[in-house]
């Protein structure tokens, strides 16, 4: 349609609109005659030719178009959806593979790092005995329904297991910390035992430091398995726990100790504030019987006398040229 003014004479009286004519056409004047005076004529509007349709077909045809681009957009979009929903779903179906690459990645680093100090052998035994300790941590958290972490190996640390929420009570706390050394014990004893079917001082030396790890994981402080176990026992044993890190980091020096220690420190304070508060919900949180406590306390000093004993069987002051006595 080409621009201009496209108004139509209005008709003085409404009505059908006539048969198309025009007067430019002399053999159809006869038919213009015949119109009645309320007809309206065709040719009003400039630059519109007799009969065509003064809204035109080439609007009707570019709307069109213009939903047929708008379709064609939507249904782009659609389909990208579909696909990012298809990856999503796709990326939820592999996140036990991807916990499962967090824990050997990180294990194959943490090989690495000890190797440089008590090669290669030693290193993947370590490591291998790191996971058996967190595996029982594992094992109890899904017996008490917590969600958490995989492990993962810190080389200098160890290896952790991060609990997206406490247990429900200080008991199952205590299960969950006690579980770590128990199952790191009993593998340190399979350690020694082949070490002695197999005379190999290898063998000997991982035992030794499997019991010695375990024992340390004691210390009645948190974030260390002993500290959960003063949770259903005697929380004021934390302030015991930090100072026996405090003369343990005068004594050595080591300054993964103090990392330790700054965050014992932290986490009691945090934890021995909530209990003040009195609550009720601290209250039931660290309500727990008295057969409970002597349970939870003779598994924690039966724990530190075998591990104690295992030490001892298994002491080997050098293996492979490296020296272990300042175990």
């Amino acid at each position: 349609m080409e621009s201009g003014d496209l108004s139509l004479p209005t008709s003085p009286v409404p009505g059908p609109p006539a048969a198309p004519a025009t007067a430019s056409c002399p053999s159809h004047a006869h038919s213009a005659a015949l119109q009645p005076p309320f007809a309206q004529p065709t040719t009003g509007a400039p630059g519109v030719a007799a009969g065509d349709d003064p809204f035109g077909t080439r609007r009707r045809s570019r709307v069109q178009s213009l939903r047929g681009r708008i379709g064609s957009a939507l249904a782009a979009i659609l389909a990208l959806f579909a696909k990012f929903f298809t990856a999503i779903k796709g990326l939820l179906l592999l996140l036990p593979k991807v916990k499962l690459l967090t824990t050997t990645g990180t294990a194959l680093v943490s090989v690495a790092a000890y190797s440089l100090f008590f090669g290669w052998e030693f290193a993947a035994g370590f490591v291998l005995l790191l996971f058996v300790h967190e595996m029982g941590h594992v094992i109890q958290l899904r017996r008490e329904g917590v969600p958490a972490s995989a492990p993962m190996f810190i080389p200098g640390f160890g290896a952790v297991v991060m609990m997206k929420s406490l247990p429900d009570d200080a008991l199952a706390e205590a299960r969950v910390g006690l579980a770590g050394p128990l199952l790191g014990t009993l593998g340190a004893a399979v350690c020694l035992a082949l070490a002695e079917a197999l005379n190999s001082d290898l063998l000997r030396a991982l035992a030794y430091v499997a019991f010695f790890l375990n024992l340390i994981n004691l210390i009645p402080v948190t974030p260390f398995d002993g500290g959960r176990a003063m949770a259903a026992m005697a929380p004021a044993m934390w302030f015991v726990g930090l100072g026996t890190l405090l003369v343990l980091l005068l004594i050595t020096g080591n300054f993964f100790l103090l990392i330790f220690l700054l965050l014992g420190f932290m986490d009691t304070r945090r934890r021995w504030r909530q209990r003040k508060t009195r609550s009720l919900e601290q209250a039931a949180y660290y309500r727990v019987a008295p057969r409970h406590r002597a349970y939870v306390g003779a598994v924690y000093l039966g724990l530190i006398v075998v591990l104690a004993l295992g030490m001892d069987v298994s002491h080997i002051l050098a293996t492979g040229g490296h020296s272990f006595s300042s175990l």
